[in-house]
């Protein structure tokens, strides 16, 4: 069962607040930090310099006991993570070189509960997957969505809800809230990504619906993307909608115009844990992540990173993801 099988209903429409309301940008006068507030009227400074201090766990021996043999000899969590600058998800420090965000931390913590040393190691997208079908990587920790096709490889321990976030130039008037909205529009988004397929989905739909295709365009990394959004070379961004509200909020040229389910209308997205099929890992790291669920340091993570609204009650082992047909 899905641990988010009573909001399984589509995000759109969410009132941004709802979701991730940020103010301010970093201040070099204390050390590199921005607002980042759960819920309107709730502020609470993350810390975005080099030295986290990070929420920790203690570890449980019964479930550091579950984690295969030759990881509990190795010592070392192998966590893959994506290399792509993405606020407040996984990002560099003030110091350009330190990976901070809410990834890590819950990675920090997953791997203190299974009694080993965690292990960041940053790659391109596409080279997460094919590090975790070789062996080289343990589990990706990178804002992963739970898919049906996906599921034909990996394993999957849900610990945040997935939602999707148009991102258009301010004051640009736009609204989206289905496929007819971005009929004849120009939309980046990330290649081989969730979002992709859901655009691609409601293109489809609406050629169907005898309306224009969007006009899907691909950029190499998120600076190009935002350079194209204020040239007016696109209308809008689909992506993970943590990143794009922390966007809009942070730098005042973006807003968000819509928001999605990562799973499609009918089903809510999910953002999971992710390791090789029947590698044996998966009970460990969905039973870690219910332990820091259930003694609080999960909560003060999504606090600190202004993602509360995110929350899972539970996580379990593969429950129904983005279907295959299903957009």
């Amino acid at each position: 069962m899905s641990p988010s099988s009573t909001r399984r209903t589509a995000a759109v429409g969410l009132p941004l607040a709802a979701v991730l309301v940020l103010a301010a940008c970093a201040n070099p006068q204390d050390g590199g930090t921005t607002e980042v507030a759960a819920t309107p009227g709730a502020g609470t400074k993350i810390n975005l310099s080099p030295d986290q201090n990070r929420v920790t766990t203690a570890k449980v021996d019964s479930l550091a006991a579950e984690v295969p043999e030759r990881i509990r000899r190795r010592g070392t969590l192998e966590i893959v993570s994506s290399s792509g600058s993405a606020a407040p998800l996984t990002f560099y420090a003030t110091d350009n070189r330190t990976v901070i965000g809410v990834e890590p931390d819950l990675a920090h913590l997953v791997a203190q509960v299974l009694g080993l040393k965690p292990h960041i190691n940053t790659v391109s997208w596409e080279n997460i997957f094919v590090g975790l079908d070789s062996g080289k990587y343990d589990v990706g920790i990178s804002n992963i969505t739970d898919t049906e096709e996906r599921k034909e490889k990996y394993d999957f321990a849900p610990y945040r809800e997935d939602n999707l976030g148009f991102e258009a130039k301010k004051g640009s008037g736009l609204k989206v809230d289905g496929p007819e909205d971005v009929a004849g529009r120009t939309v980046a988004v990330g290649s081989g990504t969730n979002q992709e397929k859901l655009l691609v989905g409601w293109s489809k739909d609406n050629v169907k619906a005898g309306r224009k295709p969007v006009n899907i365009k691909y950029y190499q990394n998120e600076s190009d993307t935002y350079l194209a959004l204020q040239s007016g070379r696109i209308d809008l961004y689909l992506g993970p909608n943590p990143t794009a509200a922390y966007h809009a909020a942070t730098t005042g040229r973006t807003e968000v115009v819509g928001t999605y389910s990562g799973a499609g209308a009918t089903l809510q997205g999910l953002i999971a844990a992710t390791t090789k099929k029947d590698n044996g890992l998966v009970k460990p790291l969905a039973d870690a992540i219910d332990e820091i669920i259930r003694n609080g340091a999960y909560a003060k993570v999504l606090k600190r990173w202004g993602l509360s609204d995110e929350a899972v009650t539970t996580s379990g082992i593969n429950p129904p993801g983005l279907p295959k047909t299903n957009e």
